[in-house]
């Protein structure tokens, strides 16, 4: 089966403490190269304020990872988890290329 690009964008609650975020991060860093996709980089992009409030949240912080896979488990894998986390406000799962 062929390589696939994807990027990941989710959105991190405002008022979580630095170090929480960094564990966050990693644990679904960790979630996607355990289940056979490897990622290429994973990085925060800014702290925005949305255009309408999401869990009574005005603002939060945008984290973009890109990875390639072969199969959808580890997209299928994130996607649940993230659905689960108090700490994800919202997250799109995007194929590149």
């Amino acid at each position: 089966m062929e390589t696939r690009k994807y990027e990941i964008t989710y959105i991190i609650r405002p008022d979580i403490d630095e170090s929480a975020k960094s564990a966050l991060v990693e644990r679904f860093d960790k979630v996607l190269s355990d289940n056979g996709a490897t990622v290429v980089d994973s990085k925060d992009w800014s702290t925005r304020r949305f255009a309408y409030p999401i869990d009574k949240y005005t603002e939060g912080t945008y984290h973009v990872i890109n990875v390639t896979t072969d199969n959808d488990q580890p997209l299928n894998e994130f996607d649940r988890l993230s659905k689960f986390s108090d700490d994800i406000l919202r997250h799109m799962i995007v194929k590149r290329g």
